[in-house]
């Protein structure tokens, strides 16, 4: 894509009302627009991060046997109250609105386990139709009362749940492992595995008993957990007991404090949905049995944020090749006709190879440029200037390496 074509721009200053790192550089970057506290705009950059995490969560789940739909945003309130859960008392960040034509109350999307079981009855009879996994990439309405962490806490977004049901307390275990372990793979394709830990948690208004967050660390973060290094497991200091350190065989006293954010979660939520929604199936003997449910979520907006967070530096931001929004930042630098050309040229090249570029072609100062590509992050700097073309060589810079270097062109198309 040819900068000069791109309708974004950089901006210097990020907006004052925003006090969170993430949302400050992918503003300035033109990856996010803020229409309000909680709510932002994707623009061209930023979609093509959010479709490339999507790309990697989507192949994943794909792997351990997930079965993709798209469910609706507005939801029925009967099937809310038979799990008592449309009371705002009990679920309090509810946005709801009413029908024009007769007044009915009718949920925005706030989560799926309600409707996504209340589907399945439709469909899911007997044993020989289990197990069933499910999942979608849906955009989410949550009412926050605090809503300033940019993309880590928003009252709109995009998310992935996937729900498990399953007939036997056995068969919903083993996937539930199969399931951290897809978890596992899509943090560290998209570049913070590294620094991302499996956390024993609360369940909140979802379930009563313990449940598994993925946290990642930061210090901007809104958890704190204690980490066993040498599980590489932690623990939400919510549910920091002793009782607890003893069943899940943590050493109490290698346990090292850290704040994170929360990247992901997995509940077991047992028969609660199933038996208040009627979704039951017969066995082999014609007797009715009840199915046990998981759910798992990822926020897609929430993990692009948390890379930002985490690994940027004083100048910008640093994505992974993995999830970045291209592969390549190409620079021409001044007014030299010859400059221009070689660029045209070696841009088409790399389109034609698959390689994708974003070709800086502005008429700007080269300080201006360099500055708005450690900003924007991608991998790889290509810059040609009239002294590169003098000595017949790209001048090549990873943004993760402070010195750029000088190599052929067919070397550098090599090497990627």
């Amino acid at each position: 894509m040819r900068q000069t074509q791109l309708f974004t721009k950089t901006r210097k200053e990020a907006p004052a009302d925003e006090v969170s790192k993430n949302a400050q550089l992918l503003i300035r970057a033109g990856f996010i627009q803020k229409e309000m506290a909680g709510v932002y705009d994707y623009l061209p950059l930023g979609l093509r991060v959010l479709n490339k995490i999507q790309n990697i969560i989507r192949e994943e789940i794909n792997a351990i046997g997930g079965q993709e739909v798209l469910m609706t945003t507005l939801q029925d309130k009967d099937v809310w109250e038979k799990t008592g859960r449309w009371d705002n008392s009990v679920v309090d960040n509810w946005f709801k609105t009413r029908l024009a034509n007769d007044g009915a109350e009718l949920g925005i999307a706030n989560t799926h386990e309600e409707p996504m079981t209340a589907m399945l009855t439709h469909f899911v009879r007997s044993y020989k139709d289990l197990p069933v996994y499910v999942y979608q990439f849906q955009t989410k309405f949550r009412n926050e009362l605090r809503a300033k962490s940019g993309l880590m806490r928003g009252r709109e977004f995009l998310m992935k749940d996937l729900y498990s049901f399953d007939q036997t307390e056995e068969g919903f275990k083993a996937f539930y492992e199969k399931c951290a372990g897809a978890y596992l793979k899509i943090f560290d394709r998209a570049g913070i595995g590294h620094i991302t830990y499996r956390t024993v948690a609360a369940g909140g208004s979802f379930t009563s008993g313990l449940t598994d967050e993925f946290q990642t660390l930061s210090k901007s973060g809104e958890d704190i957990i204690y980490i066993d290094e040498k599980k590489k497991l932690a623990i939400n200091k919510e549910v920091l007991t002793d009782e607890n350190i003893e069943k899940f065989g943590f050493n109490k006293d290698a346990l090292r404090e850290e704040k994170s954010i929360e990247v992901g979660n997995i509940f077991p939520l047992g028969s609660r949905y199933p038996d208040a929604l009627d979704l039951k199936v017969r066995d082999e003997d014609g007797n009715e049995r009840q199915i046990i449910m998981g759910s798992y979520g990822i926020g897609l907006g929430r993990l692009m944020g948390t890379v930002v967070e985490t690994l940027s530096d004083d100048k910008g931001i640093v994505w992974p090749e993995s999830i970045a929004p291209f592969r390549i930042h190409l620079l021409i630098l001044g007014n030299s006709p010859e400059v221009a050309v070689a660029g045209d040229v070696l841009y088409e090249k790399l389109k034609t190879l698959g390689i994708e570029t974003l070709y800086d072609d502005r008429d700007a100062r080269p300080g201006e440029k360099f500055a708005d590509s450690d900003l924007i992050g991608i991998p790889y700097r290509v810059v040609i200037s009239e002294k590169t073309l003098k000595e017949g060589k790209l001048e090549i810079k990873k943004r993760t390496e402070t010195e750029a270097v000088l190599m052929d062109e067919t070397e550098f198309l090599k090497s990627l």
